[in-house]
């Protein structure tokens, strides 16, 4: 693959982690809207794939599963080349595949029976979240190290301690009368905020690497015009 051809699938990749990233938003916006007996503050965003209306978290669960692992072919062919930026990517592959599981297996709902898949579904939990961090780390730390990325190392880094803050929150919220629903939605859009910002830097690094390339077809007759 040239690097032409390298950078135009990698925008593509950025496009399609956007586009997924964003149905993720708007499905669990929508599922607020849906399940109105799930109050916020008591419900993880992970009962909504229970009951009514299921299937939409559950097609967010794919979506978010999807973005992952389209920034992350991304980033593999074009993002940081620095150590902690190319090892990055590896958790996103991780993640990608533990969300999978996480839309599979339902969680069991507050009060209800302990169930292996709910189990599973907890475990996968885990695993996402510590791949996603993960990745948001070594890849804030492999974009000081890359020229095209440098200007977005602040960005990435206010992110992560963002998310940083809400796992706290989430955290310290585990507990009984405590707002753990809200915590879990304000750590999810901080993880997802993350993944879409890295997610727009690819694709305009790129769309704009592409539009001034000298040797795209009619440049060079253009430049002759203007000559």
């Amino acid at each position: 693959m040239t690097g032409t051809d390298a950078s135009r699938s990698s925008v593509i990749a950025a496009r399609v982690a956007i586009a997924a990233l964003v149905w993720f938003v708007a499905a669990v916006s929508l599922m607020h809207v849906l399940r109105p007996d799930y109050i916020p503050a008591r419900h993880f965003i992970s009962d909504y794939a229970v009951g009514r209306y299921g299937g939409v978290m559950t097609s967010a669960f794919i979506a978010l599963a999807l973005g992952s692992l389209a920034l992350g072919v991304g980033l593999a062919r074009s993002g940081p080349r620095a150590g902690p930026g190319r090892l990055g990517v590896i958790p996103l592959f991780v993640a990608a595949a533990g969300l999978v599981v996480t839309a599979i297996f339902e969680t069991d709902l507050p009060g209800a029976p302990y169930t292996r898949a709910g189990d599973i579904h907890n475990a996968s939990f885990l695993v996402n979240v510590g791949s996603l961090m993960l990745a948001a780390l070594l890849l804030s730390w492999g974009f000081g190290g890359d020229a095209r990325w440098r200007e977005f190392r602040r960005t990435s880094r206010g992110l992560v301690v963002l998310a940083l803050a809400a796992f706290a929150f989430q955290f310290l919220s585990l507990r009984k009368g405590a707002p753990y629903g809200i915590a879990n939605r304000v750590f999810a859009l901080t993880l997802v905020a993350w993944l879409l910002a890295t997610s727009f830097r690819l694709s305009t690094l790129l769309g704009s690497a592409q539009r001034d390339r000298p040797d795209r077809p009619g440049s060079s007759a253009r430049g002759t015009r203007a000559g």
